[in-house]
């Protein structure tokens, strides 16, 4: 027979449990707002296809996207994340966009210029757009900071990366896919076919049309990893052309010839000032061409 629970017994348990989840959506409000979004995970991956030429094994490629500087993500930061990326020692270095939440409205872009211009990767540095680097007006901005930081933005367009014995292989790089004018025909013309190539683009969801265009690797950012997850259900909001890619690994297309996409979780935030079990991320990858 159940224990009866008395009155006085009933109200302090109700009240222990209104309390307890206060206190439990305290700490989980001081948590994705102060702590984890100024965590930083620093992910390591190889990559491993027989289209990368043997003298690029070991080449090292580090991805930063979606800093969203000026929304609770400050220069600061980026100046430590400076100092990370150089101390991994990168070959390449690649921002996959959004390097402001708002450029138009951003005053110290100089600050973020110098920052850029630190960054040492001894066959070049590259980027694309992201739709808040077109946003707000924003277009020539993002294209100033990124010009006189030593990096190439690539716009529908492709970069070749030659080692000293002529072994090469391709960066990719596309036009926004909300606010700009990506082509996969205009990027990838005139590259040879059986060439390794890496496509760089800010929107995830493009891979679902890169498949058909022989790319082996694509570098997305944009879905913050959803930015705000719920264990066991996932990202409780994604955006438009990060919808069906949210963050990590996808094998897309044949097993042997396909497409293999990572999406990076980005380093800021946007809209909300929180981030819960999507911690931001720097990611470094290892090209080898071990089979």
């Amino acid at each position: 027979m159940p224990k009866k629970i008395s009155r006085k017994s009933f109200l302090k348990y109700t009240f222990g449990s209104l309390f307890a989840l206060a206190g439990i959506s305290t700490g989980g409000y001081f948590y994705a707002h102060e702590i984890e979004p100024r965590m930083l995970d620093v992910t390591h991956h190889k990559i491993i296809n027989s289209a990368i030429p043997p003298a690029f094994d070991g080449f090292k490629i580090v991805q930063f996207s979606d800093t969203h500087i000026g929304f609770h993500y400050d220069l600061n930061q980026f100046q430590k994340l400076i100092a990370k990326i150089n101390n991994l020692e990168p070959d390449i270095i690649v921002f996959t966009g959004d390097l402001m939440d708002d450029p138009s409205d951003f005053k110290e872009t100089e600050k973020i210029s110098r920052n850029l211009r630190d960054l040492n990767a001894n066959f070049g540095k590259f980027a694309v757009y992201g739709n808040h680097d077109h946003g707000g007006y924003g277009s020539d901005i993002y294209r100033d900071i990124i010009e006189s930081s030593g990096f190439s933005l690539l716009v529908n367009e492709a970069e070749k990366i030659e080692l000293l014995n002529e072994a090469s292989i391709y960066l990719l790089g596309v036009d926004d896919a909300m606010l700009g004018k990506p082509s996969l025909d205009e990027t990838i013309k005139n590259i040879p076919e059986k060439s390794y190539k890496i496509l760089l683009s800010h929107a995830p969801d493009l891979a679902s049309a890169a498949t058909t265009y022989n790319i082996d690797f694509q570098l997305s950012g944009h879905s913050h990893g959803g930015q705000i997850q719920i264990p066991f259900y996932g990202p409780l909001v994604t955006p438009p052309q990060g919808k069906k890619y949210t963050e990590g690994f996808y094998y897309l297309g044949d097993e042997d010839k396909g497409l293999t996409l990572y999406v990076n979780r980005g380093l800021g935030t946007t809209r909300l000032p929180f981030r819960f079990f999507s911690k931001p991320e720097l990611t470094l990858f290892t090209l080898s061409a071990q089979v």
